[in-house]
């Protein structure tokens, strides 16, 4: 696999920050980092089953007090090569799947849709694949990100590459948030199915109530694309909450 040094990217005339440090590093440069005390160094053996559950208006306006974990899967994506071609390359769009056209119209509209709710993002981290920053770009123009090398996609990792990727989302899922905003993170499906077993749809919006410490964090509901017009017929702009 090649790496490159990191320049920014650009998606539809708009600019996103690549962190410097953004690279494809060996199993023995993932240091783990100092994960709550409940973390375990292998992914917890996924239920027959999750629990989906959808959000309601209610939640939504909890949402705009803060204190929240926000996880945002990529927008939909092209067909493409993935990250298990040889000529992988994380700084090179052209290399990966991307977002497609249909994926650009939802990932616009949740960003609008989160603004009309008044949904505050406060800190956002993002995965370091083309199609997590793309999405990250189109939904939330201007919004200033931070891109983490350890929120990459796991599937074509071995299992000793995953753990350091595993114990950095269960941690960003489980430090507190203060009131205010909520922390946004933009990755893949299969980064939450190792820590939960859920594999959500491409562009949901996956709910947690990050409680810190060894307690952790606890799933709070979902928000499909498909979801957001009823949800924001039903919140009044006046509600005072």
């Amino acid at each position: 696999m090649r790496c490159r040094r990191p320049v920014a990217g650009q998606s539809g005339g708009r600019l996103w920050l690549v962190a410097p440090a953004l690279l494809w590093l060996p199993a023995s440069a993932f240091a783990a980092p100092e994960a709550p005390s409940h973390a375990v160094s292998t992914p917890p053996v996924a239920a027959a089953r999750f629990d989906e559950r959808p959000a309601d208006a209610a939640l939504i306006a909890e949402l705009r007090g803060g204190g929240f974990v926000l996880f945002l899967v990529n927008a939909p994506t092209e067909r493409g090569p993935n990250v298990a071609s040889q000529a992988f390359d994380v700084n090179d769009c052209s290399t990966q799947r991307v977002v497609s056209p249909e994926g650009r119209r939802i990932a616009t509209q949740l960003g609008e849709a989160m603004r009309l709710a008044r949904i505050p993002i406060e800190d956002m981290r993002v995965g370091p694949l083309c199609q997590a920053r793309e999405t990250a770009a189109l939904a939330f123009p201007g919004q200033v990100f931070a891109v983490d090398p350890k929120l990459l996609h796991t599937p074509y990792l071995t299992e000793a590459d995953k753990l350091p990727i595993i114990a950095n989302t269960r941690l960003l899922l489980s430090l507190p948030v203060l009131p205010g905003g909520n922390r946004m993170l933009i990755a893949q499906a299969p980064n939450l199915m190792d820590v939960i077993g859920y594999f959500p749809r491409e562009a949901t919006l996956v709910i947690f109530r990050p409680k810190g410490g060894k307690d952790g964090f606890d799933y709070i509901a979902s928000i499909m694309p498909a979801s957001w017009p009823a949800l924001s017929r039903a919140l009044s702009p006046a509600s005072p909450r």
